[in-house]
């Protein structure tokens, strides 16, 4: 056994500089150049290789130290290896049966430039491309700027979240690409419960200190809708696509039919036109009546047409479906809007009511606001919003004149992974296409 030093190397004008991770544990074998620890400056973060192969014995520094140009790093047995300089002072060695022979020259606070023959120039921009290996436990092969994209992520890289990454550069080097990938992969799995990207927890704060404060319960529901939101939030990649539709006919038709669907006992709300025109709209685009397949690699596209919307109850939201919309008229519509509406006030819709669903509405015209992004109700992958219609001066390119309109806005969300950003324009300006001709709503 012969047992060498490692010192951090020549590292140019940094002294002081922190150590932010430590990439080998005791026992490992590494490969020259194998990475031991990064280091962090406030100008830069760069990888520390090793000058010669073997087996950690011992690490002499830890998280949060501070190094510079000669700093004992950790103890390697080299034995079997070729000795890298036979004449590099900072080498000490020794073997378990003899006095330890110690070189002549003792190890300085900052190594001649001798020393530097370990490590040469052309390796330092790319210290960890060796160590072809890879393994679960092994270190991560990946630039400091590559693992610093990891971290910006939230991808542990100096543990096994790095490590579970396979390289495609050069004798395994993880590339940015393939964090890119991995991430893509990860957020593709349907129970949203992507390895390595979890929240750090939340801080413990008592917040009696600042002032008084009162204590309330979540309802049940909020706390399911809560983890479900968060859920839904993390595993799909939400784009939110903003449009207006001008509902002025549409909204003069509806004042129109209010007699004859009071006679019928039916309030009839703008909801159940649109609802008629989204099922268009998704016959149109068939992408946006899909779901994602469990195993991330195929679209299960429905040929059903059911359709959910948030309603807002005292406990919190919830959302009723009504199922086949495609095969009733817009009076049926808003008659099952209106009961599904009550039961869930009342607490009394079933659990199946809520199932099923291909695509939600969320309406907060009857509130106020002029846009918002709504998140998607995954396995669903996509949802509109609504908010407040305004009466607005509108170009009438035929008279040449503004002309008052009113505008509904539309907020579109979908799930990049299945949707993309064309066909996200092209769903709202169907949308807005149906909405801006009710005769449309009839074909």
């Amino acid at each position: 056994m012969t047992i060498k030093q490692v010192f951090v190397p020549d590292i140019g004008s940094f002294a002081d500089v922190e150590v932010i991770e430590i990439l080998v544990n005791v026992g490992d074998s590494i490969a020259t150049d194998t990475s031991l620890m990064t280091v962090e400056s406030d100008k830069a973060a760069m990888d520390i290789p090793a000058p010669f192969g073997g087996v950690v014995k011992e690490l002499k520094i830890k998280v949060g130290d501070k190094v510079s140009a000669g700093s004992l790093v950790l103890m390697l047995d080299t034995a079997g290896e070729a000795v890298a300089s036979s004449t590099a002072p900072v080498v000490t060695s020794f073997t378990p049966a003899a006095t330890p022979v110690v070189a002549n020259v003792p190890p300085p606070t900052h190594p001649a430039p001798e020393v530097q023959v370990h490590i040469p120039p052309k390796h330092r921009p790319d210290p960890v491309a060796a160590h072809a290996e890879f393994a679960d436990g092994k270190p991560a092969h990946a630039s400091p700027s590559v693992r610093r994209f990891a971290r910006e992520l939230g991808i542990h890289p100096g543990g096994a979240d790095l490590s579970r990454i396979k390289g495609s550069g050069p004798r395994g080097r993880i590339l940015k690409e393939d964090v890119q990938n991995w991430v893509k992969a990860e957020l593709a799995k349907p129970t949203g419960e992507a390895i390595g990207l979890g929240f750090s927890p939340a801080p413990v704060i008592d917040f009696t200190k600042f002032g008084e404060i009162e204590t309330q319960a979540l309802s049940r529901i909020k706390k399911l809708s809560g983890a479900n939101l968060h859920r839904n939030w993390v595993s799909a990649p939400h784009v939110t696509q903003f449009d207006e539709a001008d509902i002025t006919d549409l909204e003069d038709f509806r004042k129109s039919m209010l007699d004859e669907a009071a006679k019928r006992g039916v309030k009839l709300t703008l909801l159940a036109f649109l609802m008629k025109a989204v099922v268009n709209a998704l016959r149109t685009y068939p992408s946006f009546n899909a779901s994602l397949a469990a195993d991330g690699e195929n679209l299960v596209l429905k040929k059903y047409f059911h359709v959910g919307f948030a309603c807002d109850t005292p406990d919190g939201l919830v959302v009723p479906v009504i199922r086949d919309v495609n095969k009733k008229d817009v009076m049926d519509i808003a008659r099952e809007l209106a009961e599904l509406s009550e039961l869930a006030r009342e607490r009394k819709l079933k659990v199946d009511a809520m199932q099923g669903g291909c695509f939600t509405v969320s309406s907060l015209g009857g509130i106020g606001g002029t846009a918002f992004t709504p998140i998607i109700n995954c396995p669903e992958v996509a949802i509109i919003g609504l908010s407040r219609a305004e009466m607005k001066p509108v170009w009438n390119k035929a008279s040449k004149s503004f002309e008052p309109r009113l505008m509904l806005p539309l907020s579109l969300s979908y799930d990049h992974r299945v949707i993309d950003g064309a066909d996200g324009a092209r769903f709202t300006s169907h949308l807005r296409l149906m909405l801006s001709d009710v005769r449309r709503l009839l074909l």
